[in-house]
């Protein structure tokens, strides 16, 4: 390689670490700021007084709740009860810890309920970004609106996606895929199943974002997102959301 070429390469490297670095500073001072409002008010006033504000909901029973986030019109987030930092927690790696991902999709319904009227599957997506891509220390899972443009994308794909990975192009990055159906993903965890089935996922949980759409016939699809920083890529699978829910505008996904 080239002198020039490197020391190229090195600033660009230099760059993204320092300006990763700076994000995580800014944030935190508040990285505790979800994790202070599960535990110190969402929870506290659904065992006082059965009213789980300023959450949506307090499930105490099945270990999370679900509250409205800040951005957007339709955005809610699910949170464990329980202290997990994120992605890279050994807990979600245990066969026996709570479906988060599954228990997202069912409180999709949130959506319709803010909006008034009925948001169609095909329009929502759930994700959760990795450690170095995410501003909080409390595991949430973003459930909000897909990018239109992802959502043609998926559809372009659709006959050509199965149980088995494969390497696609989402937008502005490279992602592994693969269709689950519903069973699978009320049986497994998506945690547990990136890593038992994506070579050495499981040393690095990590660096991984996730992601997970509607497809025809009832089909998930399974998004996942591995961070690289030598490609601007934070592992930020939430990229793959429009919390502005530009999907639910009829003219969206003709492209007119």
């Amino acid at each position: 390689m080239q002198a020039g070429k490197r020391v190229l390469i090195a600033g660009i490297v230099t760059s993204v670490v320092a300006a990763a670095g700076c994000q995580a500073f800014s944030f935190n001072r508040n990285a505790d700021a979800l994790w202070n409002i599960v535990s110190q008010q969402c929870v506290p006033n659904q065992q006082q007084n059965s009213d789980p504000a300023p959450c949506r909901l307090v499930d105490l029973r099945n270990g999370y709740v679900v509250m409205k986030d800040r951005e957007g019109p339709l955005q809610f987030l699910l949170l464990p009860v329980k202290k997990i930092s994120g992605i890279e927690s050994a807990v979600l790696l245990n066969p026996f810890s709570a479906n988060y991902f599954a228990e997202a999709w069912h409180a999709r319904h949130y959506m319709e309920e803010r909006r008034g009227s009925p948001v169609d599957d095909s329009a929502i997506a759930l994700s959760v970004n990795s450690q170095r891509g995410r501003t909080q220390n409390q595991l949430h899972i973003h459930i909000s609106c897909l990018r239109p443009d992802i959502r043609r994308r998926l559809d372009s794909l659709d006959a050509t996606l199965s149980e088995k990975w494969q390497t696609t192009q989402l937008g502005e990055h490279e992602y592994q895929i693969r269709i689950l159906t519903r069973e699978e993903l009320k049986k497994t965890s998506p945690f547990v199943r990136i890593a038992n089935e994506l070579p050495g996922a499981r040393e690095e949980m990590g660096k991984y974002g996730i992601a997970l759409a509607a497809m025809p016939g009832g089909r998930r699809a399974l998004m996942v997102i591995k961070r690289n920083l030598l490609l601007l890529n934070r592992g930020s699978a939430e990229e793959l959301q429009d919390h502005s829910c530009a999907i639910l505008q009829p003219s969206t996904l003709s492209g007119t």
